[in-house]
């Protein structure tokens, strides 16, 4: 587990060690510099969970510089708490910034941090952070994890004012979505609160300390679901109203007036959305607190994912529309251009327009344009009518048969935009493992947009760099001259159109074989070749992912492809 990382590990940049040091200097382990990881305990209320002791071990001496398994350099301790530190450091060898945990060896919660530790690297979650090391070397155990420069808490987004219905829509969608896949591998995070849910500037939400924040602080429960349901209650609580769901306040937030009990969001704020008020109760339910006009209470994440299912779905806010300023006339277009502006108030005088031609000269000039206007109207219609029987002498020679079916018109070329038939499709992968889920690759050309085929999910838009595409190569049937082929997607996909050789007499099985002849991006895409085209085999080739909202995962969704001539 040494050298562990996971796929999402960034290809070392070309920056150099100052420039890095200043990077992890602005931010923290997990975030930037004002949402560094902290001592949270005292904020932690209303947990049914219980809490083993921190043992005798006090943290091992470290300081800024100090460099682990020659590779992770320590810069600033960020938390020191219960024998246990926390670090912003930099990986030297692929030139990052990390975040590091680090505890002795002899610490009574050292094993039980590594387990919890591997088993969360297992996951491969994109929706949570990773963990990319842990390691037991030298007295010492460490947890390496990553660092999310662009990710913002929730603690600092509500200080501002609690959250859009969209926005706390969408955040508790994908952290319950998350959290149910984690319990379904037998992972808890126990510590789910504001500082541990960050907001990545894509708008997608990830989970930190999954597993991992508990064991370092012996946090523990019987009833792990509960729990973690509980906190995505309070969650979404807190992002409706900006108040902690419970008496004593917490995560910079106050929490609810003493002796009245937990009420509904709607309660608190005038303006909270009915829907996400009541999802909120559902999973704060505990011991009786869920009022009587609410639905049955939410006990595993499992089951919120179901209700939010059964919601109707919170669309985005429509853009604000900024009205332009009004067009300002300059003073040269208004022709006062070197002249004093008028004082304001008093009332320019209009010029009269000059009088049309009245002289002997300006009558003469009208009657010599007048006879030219003539001459050439006479002139046009001599050279029409001797043109027109040339035509009819022409048609009248000997030797031509002349058939008039009472529509004189001349022939029309072929029409275009005719459909072309695609009479089969097969996945392509030549830079994987050569397989993309095939079975439902007839979908693409049913003719409906309800059924997709999809690809393998991946950790970032271009395929977790692992390679630079995967395509659906189709078979028109026969060499066809190709005009158009329109590509319907779900989520904003880039995609190029490649053809394979007119002459190719079987199906080409290498990428070479194929050559670009369009490209373009959106969720219905035109690819129209810049020149005539003809071919039997063409390739739609997918090169950036869109991020799948109901999953948190990016992976290209084809719905529909037409080709026409």
């Amino acid at each position: 587990m040494a050298e562990r990382s996971t796929a999402a590990v960034d290809v070392a940049d070309n920056s150099d060690e100052t420039s890095l040091t200043a990077q992890a200097d602005q931010s923290t382990a997990d975030g930037v510099a004002k949402n560094r990881e902290r001592d949270t305990d005292s904020d932690e209320v209303q947990e049914s969970t219980r809490t083993d002791g921190a043992g005798a071990t006090s943290p091992p001496e470290l300081h800024s510089g100090h460099k682990l398994a020659r590779r992770y350099r320590l810069e600033e301790c960020v938390t020191r708490l219960d024998g246990f530190s926390s670090w912003r450091a930099v990986d030297e060898k692929l030139r990052r910034a990390v975040g590091v945990h680090i505890l002795p060896a002899d610490h009574s919660r050292a094993r039980s941090v590594l387990a919890a530790a591997r088993s969360s690297a297992l996951l491969g979650d994109p929706r949570f952070v990773q963990v990319l090391d842990a390691v037991e070397e030298n007295d010492v155990v460490y947890v390496v994890h990553e660092w999310l420069p662009d990710a913002t808490e929730l603690t600092t987004l509500l200080a501002s004012g609690p959250l859009e219905p969209y926005d706390a829509y969408q955040m508790v969608s994908q952290v319950s979505s998350a959290m149910a896949a984690a319990h379904r591998e037998g992972l808890a995070h126990l510590r789910l609160n504001p500082n541990a849910v960050l907001r990545a500037s894509t708008g997608q939400w990830r989970i930190r300390g999954l597993a991992v924040n508990a064991a370092l602080r012996g946090v523990a429960s019987d009833t792990p679901q509960r729990t973690d349901t509980e906190s995505i209650g309070a969650l979404l609580y807190a992002a409706l109203t900006q108040r902690w769901p419970y008496e004593s306040d917490a995560y910079g937030l106050s929490g609810l007036p003493k002796d009245i009990g937990l009420i509904a969001p709607d309660q608190v704020r005038a303006g909270v959305h009915r829907g996400l008020s009541e999802l909120s109760m559902r999973a704060l339910a505990n011991d009786g607190a869920t009022a009587s006009r609410h639905e049955s209470p939410c006990t595993t994440p499992e089951e919120l994912v179901k209700a939010i299912g059964e919601m109707p779905r919170i669309r985005p806010p429509e853009p604000a529309f900024t009205a332009p300023p009004e067009y300002q006339r300059t003073t040269y277009q208004q022709g006062t251009y070197g002249r004093q502006s008028p004082r304001p108030g008093v009332t320019q005088p209009v010029p009269t327009p000059p009088p049309p031609l009245q002289s002997r000269t300006g009558k003469a000039l009208k009657w010599a344009v007048s006879a030219l206007l003539i001459a050439a109207l006479g002139l046009g219609s001599w050279q029409l009518a001797d043109a027109l029987m040339d035509q009819g002498g022409k048609s009248e020679d000997p030797g031509q048969t002349q058939t008039n079916d009472g529509n004189d018109k001349s022939p029309k070329k072929p029409a275009s935009g005719k459909p072309i038939a695609i009479s089969g499709a097969r996945d392509f992968d030549p830079l994987g493992d050569q397989t993309e889920k095939p079975s439902d690759i007839g979908k693409v050309y049913d003719n409906s947009t309800a059924t997709y085929w999809q690809t393998d999910f991946y950790l970032s838009t271009d395929f977790g760099r692992l390679k630079s595409g995967v395509g659906i190569i189709l078979d028109l049937g026969k060499t066809q001259n190709v005009g158009k082929v329109t590509v319907t997607f779900e989520g904003d996909t880039s995609v190029e159109l490649r053809s394979a050789s007119a002459q190719a007499g079987s199906e080409p099985t290498s990428l070479d074989a194929y050559s670009t002849v369009a490209e373009g991006s959106g969720t219905t895409v035109q690819l129209k070749p810049g020149k005539s085209l003809k071919s039997r085999y063409l390739l739609v080739w997918l090169t950036k992912l869109p991020l799948q909202p109901d999953e948190g995962k990016w992976r290209g969704r084809v719905a529909d492809i037409k080709v026409t001539s």
